[in-house]
């Protein structure tokens, strides 16, 4: 997770996360990690990661620094974009694992960013359009997540649904919002 400076912007529209993920596709094609979450957020993002041919360290330098300067250029600013490092927590228990891909993906959710659950299925700036197949991303490990939700693509990613729903306690999804 890295956080804007002042809790500052760190996106200020798609050509900004668009450009972002492009960083993001090309370290996950090239190996340095392997993307089980992700959630872009207007002034933070939250990876699920597990790294593969480079330290965790590298990676993250080489993806912030480049945004840090995009930005930067882009929006005519100077300085830290950044605020500290990046903050990394160790995931070793199966359910914790699940808690953090829902935790992550639900965040345009309760941030505001989205209105409802059938808005964050194919929100296209969060790892969740993905694993529900709606915004295919060929470098996001999908397979992962949704093995552990049933052996079918079309079952996993219903059951995987059911989860992320289950969490967000008065928010209606599409089958369940009564006409207006």
């Amino acid at each position: 997770m890295a956080r804007g400076i002042e809790r500052c912007a760190i996106f200020h529209d798609d050509l900004d996360r668009d450009v972002f993920l492009s960083r993001l596709t090309s370290l996950a094609e090239d190996g340095a990690f392997q993307i089980f979450a992700w959630s872009l957020m207007p002034n933070h993002f939250h990876m699920l990661v597990k790294t593969q041919n480079a330290p965790l360290s590298e990676a993250m330098r080489s993806l912030l620094t480049g945004h840090a300067v995009w930005f930067n250029r882009r929006h005519e600013r100077v300085g830290h974009l950044f605020q500290n490092r990046y903050k990394s927590i160790v995931c070793e228990e199966e359910t914790y694992f699940l808690e953090l891909v829902r935790y992550i993906h639900l965040n345009p959710l309760r941030g505001g960013v989205v209105g409802h659950i059938d808005e964050l299925d194919d929100y296209p700036y969060t790892g969740h359009s993905a694993l529900l197949f709606n915004r295919p991303r060929d470098w996001q490990s999908t397979s992962e997540v949704l093995e552990r939700f049933g052996r079918s693509a079309g079952w996993a990613r219903a059951v995987y649904r059911k989860f992320v729903c289950e969490a967000v306690l008065g928010v209606p999804t599409h089958r369940e919002r009564t006409p207006s």
